[in-house]
Parts: structure tokens; C-alpha cells; sequence
């Protein structure tokens, strides 16, 4: 049975058996609000695109650009984090985008993984965080089976990325912490500033 987090709950990571997880999926969803207008329904000009991105930190620090994983650079050099692939509309049901996490390969140097979301171009396409709704993060284990999972609720108007939460661990075993901060940033890159 999966737990539903609240933000900044933390919660270990097992399998529903116990056991040492060893590999995880991190699922990032999300979806537009349709805007109405009369008896008609209006679409946004464009496509909200958001981007899940990884950042593998080292000492509770960000320190090489080769540690980012999204859509420009889909696999960690060591091959145990990988970026499932972009999605440019969050159409569909389940998960938007994926990460996949070798938590048992992962080099040691690492010892936290941050799962942000931002929106491509939000400034230049007038996009803010406010204008979608169903936003999650979740952890599933290697078979699938769904570990915990966080909702965003909040209003998040004006905002353009996100931290969704982190993986770390914490006296040899992995656990995950809710943050959902919501921040201005116009790019992954601004975002990972925050953790250099």
C-alpha cells in the first residue's frame, strides 16, 4: 500500500517485503487547466512543457553540470540515473516523465538526489505553475509496485519550477522528503544554482 505524503513528511524506502530496495522510478506528472471562456472552451496558445530533472549531490552539494539529468542529458555518466525521455505536453494519463535510479550502483560520492520541475520558456510564454493542476511526484519500486506519492496542492501562481522532492540517504538506507518549494527560476540551471 503506497503512502501519501504531506509536504516535508519523510519516509524510508523499502520494498513492500522489507527487503533493501535496490532500484527506483521516480514518476513526475502533471496537467494543464483547461481555461473556459463563455460556452467555449479555450486552450492556451501553447503547450505548457515542463522538464523533470535530476540533480545527484555530493555532500548535500551541486557541483558538476555532468551531474544534471533531464532531456539534454538523459543518462548520468556512471549509468545509474536515467531520464525516461521529454515529454513537451503532459498529455496522458500516469506519469509525464520518468527517472530511473540504480540506488544500489549509484557511486557513494552521492548522497542526495533532487527531483525539480520547471517550465520551459514559462517567461516567454506567459506560463507559471498556476495554470496546471495534478501535479505528483511518486516512487515506485522495480516492479512497479508504488512506494509513496505527493500531491501538490497548492496554489502555485507566478511560479515557474519546483523542487518536488529529494532522495538521500540517511544511516545506509534511502529515504525520500517531500519539499514541493515552489521558486521563480527560469531555468533547470537556475534551479540547480540553489544547491551549488
Amino acid at each position: 500500500m503506497a503512502v501519501n505524503l504531506q509536504k516535508g513528511q519523510k519516509v524510508e524506502l523499502r520494498k513492500s517485503n522489507g527487503g533493501d530496495l535496490t532500484k527506483v522510478m521516480v514518476g513526475l506528472g502533471w496537467d494543464e487547466i483547461k481555461q473556459t471562456k463563455g460556452f467555449f472552451l479555450k486552450k492556451n496558445t501553447q503547450e505548457i512543457d515542463c522538464d523533470a530533472t535530476a540533480l545527484l549531490l555530493q555532500n548535500g552539494k551541486f557541483v558538476s553540470s555532468a551531474d544534471m539529468i533531464y532531456f539534454g542529458n538523459l543518462t548520468h555518466e556512471s549509468g545509474t540515473v536515467r531520464h525516461m525521455g521529454d515529454n513537451l505536453t503532459g498529455e496522458g494519463e500516469g506519469d509525464d516523465e520518468q527517472i530511473a535510479v540504480d540506488l544500489q550502483r549509484l557511486p557513494k560520492v552521492y548522497d542526495k538526489i533532487v527531483f525539480v520541475v520547471n517550465i520551459f520558456q514559462a517567461k516567454a510564454r506567459g506560463q507559471h505553475f498556476g495554470m496546471l493542476q495534478n501535479a505528483f511526484i511518486r516512487i515506485c519500486d522495480d516492479n512497479g509496485q508504488e512506494l509513496c506519492k505527493y500531491d501538490l496542492n497548492e496554489n502555485y501562481n507566478g511560479m515557474t519550477a519546483m523542487v518536488f522532492g529529494e532522495l538521500y540517504r540517511h544511516n545506509g538506507a534511502w529515504k525520500f522528503n517531500a519539499i514541493g518549494q515552489a521558486t521563480q527560476d527560469q531555468s533547470v540551471h537556475e534551479i540547480a544554482n540553489r544547491f551549488r
